[in-house]
């Protein structure tokens, strides 16, 4: 049985009503959702490009998230590959600054916080 695309105002994980909220949680804590916005945030990319920007993602994962986000609004297939629509734009733009954050928490980590990897 297949997981269904999340919508808000349908059961998702973490609500029973579909808060949008939750359902977007549901939607980009899917393995390789975001990897695969970030990497669209620089333009349209072939499944091929994809999958190798996305290192070590199967084409089965890949191409179940692609239908996901597509059925979802967030991208959509073009001339030139697979691309964020306006809606996908908009995400990303709320994203981005986490990987800012991310850079400036991950410098100032403690060094033996590293070390355990």
């Amino acid at each position: 049985m297949s997981a269904r695309v999340p919508r808000p105002g349908s059961p998702v994980r973490g609500s029973k009503t579909g808060k949008p909220i939750m359902a977007l949680f549901d939607l980009l804590g899917r393995s390789w959702a975001l990897g695969v916005i970030w990497q669209l945030s620089d333009g349209p990319m072939t499944f091929r490009q994809l999958q190798e920007s996305c290192e070590s993602v199967s084409p089965t994962v890949l191409n179940k998230r692609l239908k996901e986000l597509k059925e979802s609004g967030v991208l959509a297939r073009g001339d030139s590959g697979y691309q964020l629509t306006g809606t996908g734009q908009e995400l990303f733009a709320l994203l981005h600054p986490f990987g800012d954050w991310s850079k400036r928490w991950a410098k100032n980590l403690p060094k033996e916080a590293l070390d355990d990897r």
